[in-house]
């Protein structure tokens, strides 16, 4: 005879996610490096960092697809570089602000994929470790809707929320403490790189 989990027992099965990914392109980007390096390299570089983003992103195994939110045409190139299926380019459509992108993104996610969790995550995690970003989606797999606090903890580097859940994006600014007002449970975790 098999046996299952007790009778009213959660089962938690692994839980598959949507990222999506803003991205400014090179025009207007790392704004706040003005002072030390000039517009060609601040694009240069926040094109680096997405790409640094993305294809960690895509490397997490429950990670099923990356949604790319973007107008700039060094998106679209990045898609066609990545040349990975699971990597889509999402079309602002005329989206105004870093939210309203996002919203952009998140209607997608949940059109194309109702039944997966779907997480932001800024474009601007160099180097960001496939393992972190995998520990800190498990650990968000258990919440409704969770946060990772960027290094400051002011502003927030990751954002999810599980399928069904409604999700009203408020990054910029103290963007940690609007999420958690919204629901958002912060985690703790070690990762230096997220």
């Amino acid at each position: 005879m098999r046996r299952g989990p007790a009778r009213g027992a959660a089962v938690l099965t692994a839980l598959e996610w949507v990222v999506v990914v803003p991205a400014k392109g090179r025009l207007g980007a790392k704004t706040r490096l003005g002072a030390t390096l000039d517009e060609e390299t601040r694009g240069r570089l926040a094109l680096a960092f997405l790409a640094d983003t993305v294809s960690a992103a895509v490397a997490v195994p429950s990670v099923r697809e990356v949604l790319i939110v973007s107008d700039a045409p060094e998106a679209a190139d990045l898609v066609r570089e990545l040349a990975d299926p699971r990597v889509v380019l999402v079309a602002e459509g005329g989206a105004h602000g870093l939210n309203a992108a996002i919203a952009r993104g998140l209607d997608a996610a949940r059109t194309q994929h109702p039944r997966l969790g779907r997480a932001v995550l800024l474009g601007d995690h160099p180097a960001l470790a496939v393992a972190e970003l995998a520990a800190a989606l498990r650990a968000a797999s258990v919440h409704s809707r969770a946060l990772v606090a960027d290094a400051d903890g002011t502003g927030t580097a990751l954002a999810t929320a599980r399928p069904g859940v409604p999700f009203e994006p408020a990054f910029g600014g103290r963007s940690a403490a609007a999420h958690a007002a919204s629901g958002h449970v912060p985690l703790d975790g070690v990762w230096p790189t997220l």
